[in-house]
């Protein structure tokens, strides 16, 4: 089945390098890209229809407009690319777009400075993420591009990994990514040999598609340890399932992963 990239375009200083990062892996998979830019169009609350339609459309047709000029200044001449904007809810445009006969990857944004670094920042990211049931690629500001020397796969014994779609990751991939690293953080309530015969397990399976690895991470310094590691690597990506408590913890609401991909500024690759 062939591919292709969506790649989701607000216009903010982290789209650019975005644009980039998923042309540069369409080119290693022979993917096929489409830009998507979500329009805003403001209108007051008791506009007439027909009046409300005709700045839909203005606000849709400058909308493609800046879309086409923005990808035209930032990929090399002739690429090949698709444009869409629609002023629909996004998480509703994207599912219809998934339908189509591809194999998909989703890439969109994120960014924070401060305490706002403990969430995606952007109702839209967290809306995306939990919306659709698909790959998506989640690039944090200034990740370094592009391919892959390793991926880091963070596993939950009690939430068994979706080898279905981490079986698409390594063919989306292509030739990048010559390591698989399988992680796990193990608290104190954690059945450890559980944990580590599972990882074990993991790294033989798929010791046949690339070199294989696993990690284990203990007691209070885990998290500490391992963003020790993550922040020296500068070519890897983290994959991590949705619904996972590695990805977010029900009780706390935290993204548990996000100090790994911001201070790594390690893309995030999330799993339905």
């Amino acid at each position: 089945m062939k591919s292709r990239f969506i790649v989701l375009i607000d216009f903010s200083p982290n789209s650019e390098q975005l644009l980039r990062f998923a042309h540069d892996w369409s080119k290693r998979v022979g993917a096929e890209l489409l830009a998507f830019h979500n329009t805003i169009a403001l209108s007051p609350l008791m506009t007439p229809y027909e009046t409300k339609t005709t700045l839909i459309d203005r606000a849709n047709y400058e909308a493609r407009e800046r879309l086409v000029k923005f990808t035209e200044n930032v990929l090399p001449p002739a690429t090949s690319i698709q444009h869409l904007v629609s002023e629909e809810n996004m998480v509703a445009v994207l599912r219809e777009l998934l339908k189509k006969p591809f194999s998909h990857l989703v890439f969109l944004g994120i960014k924070g400075t401060g305490l706002l670094k403990k969430i995606f920042i952007g109702s839209q990211a967290v809306n995306v993420i939990n919306g659709i049931d698909n790959l998506i690629v989640a690039m944090p500001q200034h990740a370094p591009c592009c391919a892959p020397d390793a991926i880091h796969v963070a596993v939950q014994k009690t939430y068994p990994l979706n080898l279905v779609e981490l079986n698409e990751i390594i063919r989306l991939n292509g030739e990048g990514g010559s390591k698989i690293i399988f992680f796990s953080v193990v608290t104190s309530e954690d059945d450890r040999e559980a944990t580590e015969r599972y990882l074990k397990a993991l790294t033989q399976l798929y010791s046949d598609k690339k070199e294989t690895a696993y990690e284990l991470y203990l007691g209070d310094n885990a998290w500490r340890d391992l963003k020790k590691i993550i922040k020296q690597k500068q070519k890897e990506f983290i994959v991590v399932q949705r619904g996972s408590r590695m990805f977010l913890d029900q009780i706390t609401r935290k993204f548990l992963i996000n100090d790994l991909v911001y201070e790594g500024h390690t893309p995030l690759i999330i799993m339905p």
